[in-house]
């Protein structure tokens, strides 16, 4: 595997971003601004033509399901294979379900059709994704990687939830609903262009074990280091509500007199103050302590403004402002996570592609336990008890996050650490 070359002044290094993997984060950009097309208005337009809420809430669950597999196999795949492979075929999946899916199952709204193909969908983009943040843990230097993360996670989210609204927003009026979801496959392709074609970064595949072991390395790795386990815990609570949101939020808005374009600009907003603070929380933990920001600035931050956000049309008064505020201020703290991605991989001293398996299908879980939620306790529970139940398990993550110490000798967060600080910062930890 290629070292990292020390010392580089390029604009790149200096902004955290490894100059040799700059094309892959332009990539991402684009790739995930076609995945996310869809996101904020496929649940209540689906309503509109008939469906009823628990079926769409299933057919995000079944899609969640498969991005969660996918999540898991990125992290191995990308270490046992290389992520350009791994990647090229996350592009492949995703064209083949958006043809299936756009072409067969949505006209007539076939649901057995949508199901399977919304499914094989579903195992794209975190193929392309999660592989290139696996490329990312190998070809960072240490010091910086909470650093690099956070523009990965800014490049992610800003395609997902910023321009993919704010594109879709205008594509839904001029192109209409499915030629939104065919231009998709146009942008996925592009960023693919620029991710697997203009970036010539080489990364050599582990050797030594066979793909079956490295496979098994992404489940034994939680034996090894249970820590692991409690990171990816927290992974799946990071952006569960993310992806409830999207399933009951739009018709619970609309309800407060917000039509979909408006809770199209809310949701683009709020993830336009997330990207920003994907970057600044990465900045902020590698300072302040990667542990420290996910626990506080992640779990309790965003346990409280999920409650601010649900609440704020009806103590506004209806006030598109006001609602919006609310929502960036859940959408700020939930970059509080970002460190997450620099946390876990160094809880190992090696099978780091491993470790962000689990954390990887963590993050696949999330788009899984979403809808799934919403769809088991949206009937009895209603629209407000989802909403407590979403800011109770934020609370939860706060706590196992406590737990989460780097092991003896690994680099802690803050810059310039040694080791010797970092055995006794351990040492204080764990007489608390």
């Amino acid at each position: 595997m290629h070292a990292v070359k020390a010392g580089s002044t390029s604009v790149f290094d200096r902004a955290g971003i490894p100059k040799n993997l700059a094309w892959g984060y332009l990539g991402i950009l684009i790739f995930m601004m076609g995945d996310g097309v869809e996101q904020g208005w496929l649940s209540p337009y689906l309503i509109d033509r008939g469906m009823s809420i628990q079926q769409s809430a299933s057919l995000f669950t079944v899609y969640g399901v498969t991005i969660a597999i996918s999540s898991w196999f990125s992290g191995v795949l990308a270490e046992g294979f290389g992520p350009k492979r791994t990647m090229f075929m996350g592009l492949i999946l995703y064209i083949l379900g958006t043809v299936g899916f756009v072409a067969y199952g949505m006209p007539d709204l076939k649901f057995s059709i949508m199901l399977v193909t919304y499914a094989i969908r579903g195992f794209g983009y975190p193929l392309f994704a999660y592989s290139f943040l696996v490329w990312i843990t190998y070809r960072s230097p240490q010091r910086k990687l909470g650093t690099a993360v956070g523009w990965f996670w800014f490049v992610f989210t800003g395609g997902l939830n910023v321009f993919g609204a704010y594109y879709s927003s205008w594509a839904i009026q001029n192109l209409g609903y499915l030629n939104t979801l065919w231009s998709s496959i146009f942008w996925v392709a592009v960023g693919a262009f620029f991710a697997l074609v203009l970036n010539k970064d080489k990364f050599v595949p582990g050797s030594g074990s066979s793909k079956a072991e490295e496979l098994a390395k992404g489940l034994t790795i939680i034996r090894e280091e249970p820590k692991v386990l409690l990171g990816g815990i927290v992974r799946i609570i990071n952006t569960t509500a993310q992806f409830a949101f999207p399933v009951f939020l739009p018709t619970y808005m609309a309800a407060h007199g917000f039509p979909t374009t408006e809770w199209l600009q809310i949701w683009g907003t709020i993830f336009t103050a997330n990207i920003a603070f994907n970057l600044i929380f990465g900045f902020v933990g590698d300072r302040l302590g990667w542990r420290n920001t996910v626990m506080w600035f992640g779990g309790v931050g965003c346990g409280l403004t999920t409650l601010l956000f649900y609440y704020s049309p009806d103590f506004s008064g209806g006030s598109f402002w006001i609602v919006m505020f609310c929502g960036v201020l859940w959408g700020a703290l939930l970059a509080g996570y970002v460190p997450l991605s620099a946390l876990v991989p160094s809880l190992v001293k090696k099978d780091k592609g491993a470790a962000m398996a689990i954390l990887n299908l963590g993050a696949g879980l999330a788009v899984f336990a979403g809808p799934a939620i919403v769809g088991i306790f949206i009937g009895s529970a209603g629209n407000e008890g989802v909403v407590w139940i979403l800011a109770g398990l934020y609370f939860v993550s706060a706590l196992l996050t406590r737990f989460i110490h780097l092991p003896d000798g690994a680099r802690t967060a803050v810059t310039g650490e040694t080791q010797l600080q970092t055995s006794r910062s351990l040492i204080n930890d764990s007489s608390l």
